[in-house]
């Protein structure tokens, strides 16, 4: 590393000599955890919401900066929920760059701050946003932001900001409180040829990490990610590839907010296209209680949180835009082996929270010592569930059937037409009895809507979840839709 050469601007060595990323995570996994003092100085110190908000980073200091071809990079200022310092290390023609955060690379509104100090020691940036024309040749739309733990999202043309991902998760949905990894250092490599790469350092009690992404925006914004992670313990609850979102409210369960929108979620489906040739269709819940669902399989081909929903109808919220928020998918780029799609659905009666996480979990567990790389791509797009099936899902709805006190209605609507369909309804789970299920009914939607399977579930005294199966069938018994899948529970007051 170069001397100081210039006011607040430290210099690397070009990447040739510089220091790998890789090799900086492989060795702190032999080293003990040193965790981050959470103190900040003034004047990122004790903010709320709003007077966070009232940070802005000046254009040419903290914002918009060129990063090569087509790219430029606003760095993030600490605060409220981002007290952790992480090193952003820029490559700018050609050279390595960190720049030290002070305060006057930022604008602060005056109906929040006064008397700003010239120098906050300790301080670092919480993370950055990356620009691309994304819409319009001339203007530099936000397209990915990294901020938080190791927390990113990103979007494509038409979207805004919604759904999450994440470097690694540990322990999610698990009795044991949750450990979030997070991004100590960031380099970010200069964009061509319509794409960037950035690189980080993940740290954490449990783990060391690698992470390297290749993002190119466009229609669909795609990232090509490879994770490397150096347990320093044995980790069981190891979650790869997670996806967060937000689910509140929509019409498997609409009585669960209060409000006049119909649909209030970031996703509402969980897709996964497994290794033994399904897609499986997952609507996606807002439980009474925190629901962990595994599905095991063997080398998946996919799996990813979708937004089916996409018109303002749909929710008629005139700022969420709710509609126009991505889909995230993961496809693993190798075999992963043996293990399970997990959803975690967590109780929620605000939308400001995020409360769906699915990700991969390995069969066996990561053992300290151990180096274990994960390689995927993910794609952020407004585009319906790839399937070759015949048949794809159009809706699900769900609601109590008011002449049988106890019992719900299903009602899933399919493309297409009914004629050589045979509906395949099954349940299962700890006390699950056939008569639970009734009613049975697919018939064709008035003029051309599709297809409608309809059932009725009484759970009777059951308490724990029951899971419902649902697949249209030919004659011979082949699948012709995806695999429906729904998990019972008790609504909140415990009535059906």
């Amino acid at each position: 590393m170069a001397a100081l050469v210039a006011p607040g601007l430290r210099v690397f060595a070009q990447e040739s000599g510089a220091v790998s990323l890789l090799e900086v995570a492989r060795g702190l996994a032999g080293l003990d955890y040193v965790a981050p003092s959470g103190v900040l100085p003034p004047p990122f110190a004790g903010l709320n919401y709003d007077s966070y908000r009232g940070i802005r980073p000046i254009a040419g200091r903290a914002a918009m900066l060129p990063q090569g071809e087509a790219f430029a990079v606003d760095l993030l200022p600490p605060g409220l929920y981002f007290p952790d310092p992480v090193t952003v290390e820029r490559q700018v023609d050609g050279v390595w760059t960190d720049l030290p955060l002070t305060p006057d690379l930022f604008d602060f509104s005056p109906r929040y701050f006064d008397d700003i100090p010239e120098a906050s020691p300790g301080a670092g940036f919480s993370g950055m946003r990356l620009r691309h024309p994304l819409n319009d040749p001339d203007v530099m739309d936000e397209v990915a932001v990294f901020q938080g733990a190791s927390y990113f999202r990103a979007i494509g043309q038409a979207m805004v900001y919604g759904l999450s991902a994440r470097a690694v998760a540990i322990g999610t949905g698990g009795s044991a409180p949750e450990e979030f990894p997070r991004f100590t250092h960031m380099r970010l490599h200069e964009g061509e040829a319509g794409r960037i790469r950035m690189e980080a350092v993940i740290d954490s009690p449990s783990l060391s990490g690698y992470f390297s992404m290749v993002l190119t925006p466009g229609m669909d914004t795609v990232m090509d990610v490879s994770v490397t992670l150096f347990p320093r313990v044995r980790i069981e609850t190891i979650g790869v590839a997670p996806l967060t979102s937000m689910y509140l409210k929509g019409p498997m369960r609409g009585a669960a907010s209060d409000d006049f929108r119909p649909r209030v979620h970031d996703s509402d489906v969980l897709c996964i296209a497994n290794g033994a040739g399904e897609l499986l269709w997952r609507p996606i819940g807002n439980p009474a209680a925190v629901e962990t669902s595994a599905f095991a399989d063997e080398n998946p081909r996919a799996f990813g949180l979708f937004q089916t929903a996409r018109t303002y109808e749909d929710f008629e919220d005139t700022e969420a835009r709710y509609e126009d928020r991505p889909s995230a998918v993961i496809s693993p780029s190798r075999s992963w082996g043996r293990g399970a799609v997990m959803l975690v659905e967590i109780p929620t009666d605000t939308e400001f929270l995020d409360n769906i996480v699915a990700f991969w979990r390995p069969e066996d567990a990561l053992e300290a010592g151990g180096e274990y790389r994960f390689d995927y791509r993910i794609d952020w797009t407004l585009a319906e569930p790839d399937t070759d099936m015949p048949v794809r899902v159009l809706q699900s709805r769900s609601g109590r059937e008011h002449e049988y006190p106890g019992t719900r209605r299903y009602v899933i609507d399919f493309a297409g037409s009914s004629e050589g369909m045979v509906p395949d309804l099954s349940l299962s789970g700890d006390g699950a009895m056939p008569e639970m299920l009734s009613g049975l009914a697919l018939f064709d939607l008035p003029d051309g809507r599709g297809q409608r399977a309809t059932f009725l579930l009484t759970p009777g005294d059951a308490t724990r979840a029951l899971e419902v199966r649902l697949v249209l069938r030919d004659a011979e018994g082949v699948a012709l839709s995806p695999v429906w899948l729904h998990r019972w529970t008790r609504k909140r007051d415990g009535r059906e």
